[in-house]
Formats: C-alpha cells, structure tokens, sequence
C-alpha cells in the first residue's frame, strides 16, 4: 500500500530510467545499512534446477541489475536467484535516450536500452570481488549477448569471449539471442545461426549450466526448433519468454503507444503467449531440460500456474516497478 502511494504520487513521475536509478540506489543503500536483514524470513519451497539448489522457485530475470551492483540486496529482497545482464563482451552505452517507457493502463514497459553495460572483463572483476567477500548470495545467472558493433556474422567469438571471462563466476549462464534492441541479434535464433555460438559458449562454460533465451514472437516451430537444438546440445534448459515487439490487445491509446517508439514490450500483456510457449517447450522437453518460464507474471496465483505447467523456475522483472519491493517475497511465500 505504501509503495502503491508513493509510485502513484512520485515515482511514476519520475523519467523511468531515473526511478531506476533512485531505486537501485535505495535497494543498495537499504542492504549497506542491514535494513533488508531486518525483513521477517519467509517459508519457501526449494527447487533443485541443474545442478543448484534454488531457495524458492522466483527470481529475478535479466535486464534489472544490468552490472551486477545489487545481487546480495536483491537476495534479502527475496528473489531466489538474480539473472544479471545483459552483459555484452565490449563495454556499451546503449540506445539513446529516452529508452524506457511505462504503459501503466497494461502494467507493461517498453524499453529500447540496447545491452548498456559495463563489459565483461569489469563484471567478471566485480563478481569475482564479491564471491571473495564470502556473502550470502542468490544463485547468480549470468546473461551475454552480442555487443553492438560486432557483426553479426562474427557473433561467435564475441559470445565466446563473455562466456570465457564470466563463466568462472557464475552459477549459470543465459545466452540471450532474442533481445529486440540489437540490430540482427534475433536472426541468431535460427537453428543455424544458433548451434555454434551454443557450442561456443559450452566449450568456455568450465562446466557451469548453459541456457538459451528466446523471444515470444517466435512461430511455434521455431520455438520447438530451438528446443530440440538444446536437447540435442545438452543444455540446462531454455528461458522463455523475452520481450515482445508485438503491440497487440494494448489498453495503453495507440497513439501514445506509437509516440513511444520501437523496443520490447514486458509485463501483463505478455502473459498469455509466454504461457503457450512454456506448453511449446513442456511438450518438446518434457522432464529432460528445465524451463524457466517469463513473462507477465505478478502474483503467486501465477508463479504456481507456470510450474504447474511445467516451469522449473520462473523469473519477473516488470512487476517489481509496478508492484514494489517485497513483491518477490510475497511470490515466493507458500
């Protein structure tokens, strides 16, 4: 109630880019001064997933803590697991700004950020830091792309590259090809363009869990394509859903829709196609590879459908804007 009032009164005033900012800072802050250790423990269900042992079934996807600056903080705040990222291998701006919208009528973002990152040579420095600080931490997933100015047709050492720097600190790894803010990244989703740059990332992955995320927007077989590709390859598991560049069945007015330009969609508008390709996926892979299952989720009601439907573990991130910072929390209490 309290988050609800302040969103409504300043936060959603705030340019989007901005509040995050102001919100990372205070969720950083919150944990440097042990605020979050004062939080009441919750009772969750563990999940065991490739090889890890998850506290809960929900984390935090990619796309929120872009640099790894707040795993330990996001932990108290209850996400299982933080999907840091997306971490390209050369440091990058990203898209100019404004690159960040809200749709508050959907509960929905558009964003056009572009991988702004710090690089993977200084994330890999920054993790490893604090893997030697012996904290408590979530499970800690990391997320490469490609970078910007790499071509397209030169996309496998780059992806090589993040893996071999990174891998050595991560508890898995989420090769991201299904972004819509980098020109040509999702033409890498075709089996083709895809099984080397997976290969790739195995061979630098030093034995840590290897998974392929991939767009909504995908058709049917492609979807069933890229999970057989992953069978084939004996990865982790797929990621599914991405943002969308769909704008259907928006209740957001079109015309301010439109002014917001090009980028993914995410939050409650995603929902219902995230869900047909978790059914995709269950019925391709069955128990044989994980799914963790994105897209549109806000409520506990929710994350217990998706498992139901074959999740292993499920991730959010647009919910946390709209519904503040004991939202994971709440999703993860039995």
């Amino acid at each position: 109630m309290l988050y609800s009032l302040a969103f409504k009164l300043f936060l959603s005033k705030l340019d989007p880019e901005d509040a995050h900012h102001l919100g990372m800072f205070a969720i950083r802050l919150a944990s440097s001064l042990r605020l979050t250790k004062l939080l009441p423990k919750i009772k969750s269900e563990s999940v065991s997933a490739f090889g890890l042992t998850f506290n809960a079934p929900f984390g935090l996807a990619a796309g929120f803590d872009k640099n790894a600056i707040a795993i330990r903080a996001l932990g108290e705040l209850g996400f299982s697991h933080v999907e840091i990222g997306t971490v390209t291998a050369i440091a990058q701006d990203g898209n100019e700004q404004p690159r960040l919208f809200r749709l508050k009528p959907d509960r929905a973002l558009i964003n056009r950020m572009g991988f702004n990152n710090d690089g993977a040579e200084v994330i890999a420095k920054r993790l490893e830091s604090l893997r030697a600080t012996n904290q408590k931490l979530p499970i800690i997933g990391v997320n490469i792309g490609k970078s910007r100015v790499v071509a397209v047709a030169d996309a496998v050492k780059d992806y090589e590259t993040s893996a071999r720097l990174l891998a050595p600190f991560a508890d898995y790894i989420a090769v991201n090809v299904s972004s819509p803010n980098t020109p040509g990244l999702r033409s890498l989703q075709s089996v083709e363009a895809l099984k080397p740059i997976l290969e790739a990332v195995l061979s630098q992955a030093k034995g840590k869990p290897v998974l392929v995320k991939i767009a909504p927007d995908l058709a049917d077989e492609d979807v069933i394509a890229v999970a057989k590709l992953a069978k084939t390859l004996s990865l982790a598991g797929v990621i599914a859903t991405n943002t969308t560049i769909s704008r259907a069945g928006l209740k957001t007015a079109s015309s301010t829709v439109e002014a917001m330009g090009a980028g993914g969609l995410s939050g409650a508008p995603v929902n219902a196609r995230s869900l047909e390709v978790l059914s995709l996926l269950q019925k391709t892979l069955g128990d044989d590879l994980a799914i963790v299952s994105v897209g549109g989720v806000e409520t506990r009601e929710q994350v217990l459908e998706r498992i139901k439907a074959g999740a292993t573990l499920v991730q959010g991130y647009t919910g946390f804007i709209y519904f503040g910072p004991l939202w994971a929390r709440k999703l993860n209490r039995i």
